[in-house]
């Protein structure tokens, strides 16, 4: 029914914080490009911004394949209210009901899976560093 909209309303939050965290760094890196160090060689490194375009592509791509998927099975209307589950009290809270255990549950695992791939991706910058430091040396 509407379990989706918990995912959104992460997603919505992912959102804002990867907006936050690119115009940071885009602040710190401002320097460095102003003084033409563009091609500076730095550290390999994952920057948050980028960490949470990954979870925002998670979140976006699967809260908007289960709008789709509620709207073809009619869960999902264009018009007032939007959600046929909002149409009487009882099919309300059973809306309410799942959002907070199915919407919750994805939400939870998504973003549990987003830090499985944030620790991989580390581990994997930590192998490049230390190959360059041993090729360094």
């Amino acid at each position: 029914m509407a379990c989706f909209i918990v995912p959104a309303a992460e997603a919505i939050v992912v959102t804002a914080a990867y907006i936050a965290a690119k115009k940071s760094e885009q602040k710190i890196q401002a320097p460095k490009l102003a003084q033409g160090n563009k091609f500076e060689t730095e550290e390999p490194k994952i920057t948050w911004s980028k960490r949470l375009s990954w979870l925002m592509g998670l979140l976006w791509g699967g809260v908007l394949l289960l709008a789709f998927e509620h709207f073809w099975h009619g869960e999902v209307v264009p018009y007032a209210p939007f959600l046929t589950a909002m149409a009487t009290p009882e099919e309300t809270n059973q809306m309410l009901h799942e959002m907070a255990t199915v919407g919750v549950s994805m939400a939870v695992t998504v973003t549990a899976v987003w830090g499985v791939i944030c620790a991989v991706a580390e581990a994997k910058v930590k192998a490049i560093k230390k190959s360059l430091k041993k090729d360094a040396a």
